[in-house]
C-alpha cells in the first residue's frame, strides 16, 4: 500500500489577474435524526469542517489550484487530503474571493485569492490521510457549521452557495466522474 502524501510548494500555482486561485468543498452527508414520536425519522443534512492549523474555528478543505489540474481534480484532493474523505462532487456552488493574511507572493501581492467551491456528497472516509497528524474532523448541522465558520467567506459559502442549492432541491449538476485530464479547465 503506498503513503498518501499531500502535494506542497507554490510551483504549479494558479493565478488570474492578481488572484491565487484555489479550490475547496463542502463535503455533507444525509444523517437521520429519531422523531419524538414513535418510529419517525427524517433526514438532515451534516456539513464535514475541520480544524485550522493557525487559530480557533473551523474551516472547508481548499487549497491551491494547480497548472496540471482542473478546479474539480484540485477539489477532491483537497478534500482527501486535508479531510481523509472520498466522494463525487455534485454541484458547483460559485467562486468566492477573500484576502488571504498569509499568503502574499510576487504574483498576489496584497494576498487575494479567489476560492472555487463544491458540494461533496461523501462516500468514503479514510482512516489514514496526508494531514491526519494535525486534522480533526467534526459533523456538524448546517446551523452548526455557520457558527462555527473561523472565516467569514465560508461562512457565505456555506449560507448562500450551499443553503441556496439545498433550498432548490439539491440537484446534482456535475457529471458523476470527474475526468481525470486537465483538458476541461475552467
Amino acid at each position: 500500500m503506498s503513503e498518501l502524501v499531500a502535494r506542497t510548494g507554490r510551483q504549479q500555482q494558479r493565478y488570474e489577474d492578481g488572484f491565487r486561485l484555489i479550490a475547496g468543498c463542502i463535503p455533507f452527508k444525509y444523517g437521520n435524526v429519531e422523531g419524538n414520536v414513535g418510529d419517525s425519522s427524517k433526514k438532515i443534512i451534516e456539513v464535514l469542517m475541520i480544524n485550522s492549523n493557525s487559530g480557533p474555528g473551523l474551516l472547508f478543505p481548499k487549497g491551491g489550484w494547480e497548472n496540471d489540474e482542473t478546479a474539480e481534480q484540485a477539489a477532491l484532493r483537497e478534500a482527501m487530503e486535508e479531510a481523509g474523505v472520498r466522494g463525487d462532487l455534485v454541484h458547483f456552488l460559485g467562486y468566492y474571493p477573500f484576502k488571504s493574511k498569509t499568503q502574499l507572493d510576487e504574483f498576489s501581492p496584497e494576498g487575494w485569492c479567489k476560492a472555487a467551491m463544491y458540494a461533496l456528497l461523501v462516500k468514503e472516509e479514510l482512516e489514514s490521510w496526508p494531514e491526519k497528524s494535525h486534522r480533526q474532523r467534526s459533523w456538524l448541522t448546517i446551523p452548526k457549521a455557520i457558527d462555527s465558520c473561523r472565516h467569514a467567506w465560508m461562512r457565505v459559502a456555506l449560507e448562500k452557495g450551499f443553503q441556496n442549492w439545498y433550498s432548490e432541491g439539491m440537484i446534482h449538476t456535475l457529471p458523476k466522474d470527474v475526468p481525470k485530464s486537465s483538458s476541461n479547465q475552467r
